[in-house]
């Protein structure tokens, strides 16, 4: 941690929370991630040590509070108290922010599949889904591993990074980019489909229905906003 010495709010406030990572931390927690492999998985590049070191810190600092769940099994669960709830207003004017001053076109290294997928697992309008299980599977131009798969049921959600060994029921082929562009709101999935920069390989019914699967990045709003102007 970095001391400023000085006596004032926003000093001691970034003090606390100016580490990297601390804030994608805390932005996680808001969208409701609570357990710690989780939280791994959503913060590529961390290192599990590092994800530690940060959630105690937030935890002596009273930002987060750490929760014994047993339930015939124990397992941890990271919650934000009071103090770390009342951040959403700061990660919300970052968000804005960011979209309208910083989000320009993706560079190469921006751009992992795995966390996208990840996002979209975390994101899914089950009410939305068939009744029947449906297997999508990703081929990502431009990414070092292409392939991957999103097994969907009403009941859960995987990301499988080898065949499920299910029957697909859409074949997705997109340029990686254009892909994260469209789940962050800057390119329309209709736009991205019409020039051939997303295909999709169903049946129609499935191919209609699946842009309303998930509730896309909570950024997105911002960023068209920020496209808009």
């Amino acid at each position: 941690m970095y001391k400023y010495g000085q006596y004032c709010p926003m000093a001691k406030a970034v003090e606390i929370l100016g580490d990297r990572w601390t804030l994608l931390i805390v932005r996680d927690l808001l969208t409701g991630t609570a357990h710690f492999n989780d939280l791994e998985r959503g913060l590529p590049g961390i290192s599990r040590g590092l994800l530690a070191e940060r959630l105690r810190r937030l935890q002596r600092m009273g930002v987060v509070e750490k929760i014994e769940q047993s339930h015939g099994w124990r397992r941890t669960e990271y919650r934000l108290t009071q103090a770390g709830l009342e951040l959403r207003t700061v990660i919300e004017a970052l968000l804005v922010w960011g979209a309208k001053w910083a989000f320009e076109e993706p560079s190469p290294d921006d751009l992992d599949p795995l966390l996208l997928l990840w996002w979209m697992r975390s994101s899914v309008c089950a009410d939305k889904l068939p009744e029947q299980r449906t297997v999508v599977q990703f081929d990502f131009k431009g990414a070092l591993v292409e392939t991957y798969w999103l097994v969907l049921t009403r009941a859960d959600t995987s990301l499988c990074l080898t065949h499920p060994g299910f029957e697909i029921d859409l074949l997705i082929t997109a340029d990686l980019a254009t892909f994260f562009q469209i789940w962050l709101g800057r390119v329309r999935l209709e736009e991205a489909m019409h020039d051939g920069r997303v295909i999709i390989d169903a049946i129609p019914a499935l191919v209609t229905a699946f842009p309303t699967w998930f509730t896309y990045s909570r950024a997105a709003p911002a960023v068209r906003a920020a496209m808009a102007r």
